[in-house]
């Protein structure tokens, strides 16, 4: 599902990322760690071809990313779902709104989309809050609606960036089953977190690996996570 070789990252002469190769397979569930500063984000925007790599290659859905623009780099993102840091809503429109523009973005018919939205809603806890403007809702609220908004779609890939950080823990249990609900049903997941207890509760739900990052490689973690 997603294959990274020796890949480099440099940002203004710094390194990042040096000779990165790693496979994920399709319906796996990968937790990514390490410091802050040390990539996390970086890796999840390669992944979801927000950024390319200074060297080396990404490959997706098993089709190289190499020189891909245009129609074919929007065909590659539909089955992309991302969960920012930062959220990146649209102030003007409702919660609502913003979880539905995938499917306005992709031309999708909307009937199915719109019973996915009423069961997101009510998993996360926003049926009260959908007619409400980002900025009338808290930052653990805007997070929840993130992670509806990219799974809006059903999509193959999701790629989440800190989802739990702004939320309470019994509403991180509740993400993290979502997450692992979606695993289940075939779908991939690479999750960025700092928060070992929320690997130590998936762990205990479904197979997961854990990626760490440090010193520039990203490798997979032992076992005393």
């Amino acid at each position: 599902m997603i294959e990274l070789s020796d890949v480099a990252v440099s940002f203004g002469g710094r390194s990042l990322f040096q000779d990165v190769s790693l496979s994920l397979p399709a319906g796996s569930f990968h937790f990514l760690t390490g410091p802050s500063g040390a990539g996390k984000t970086t890796l999840i925007r390669l992944c979801s071809l927000e950024m390319r790599p200074t060297e080396g290659r990404v490959e997706l859905f098993g089709e190289t990313t190499v020189g891909v623009r245009g129609n074919a780099l929007a065909a590659f993102r539909q089955r992309i779902g991302v969960v920012h840091q930062d959220s990146r809503f649209i102030d003007h429109l409702s919660l609502r709104e913003n979880i539905m523009l995938p499917v306005s973005v992709a031309g999708a018919e909307s009937g199915e989309a719109e019973e996915n939205l009423a069961q997101l809603l009510g998993w996360v806890g926003l049926a009260e809050q959908a007619g409400q403007l980002p900025t009338e809702v808290s930052g653990g609220e805007r997070q929840r609606a993130a992670l509806a908004r990219a799974v809006i779609l059903s999509p193959d890939l999701i790629l989440a960036d800190e989802p739990t950080g702004n939320v309470d823990w019994e509403m991180s249990l509740r993400l993290l089953d979502l997450l692992v609900e979606l695993n289940r049903l075939g779908k991939t997941i690479l999750c960025a977190t700092h928060d070992m207890n929320l690997i130590r509760q998936a762990k205990s739900r479904v197979s997961t690996r854990v990626l760490r990052i440090r010193g520039g490689d990203v490798a997979l973690a032992g076992a005393e996570l």
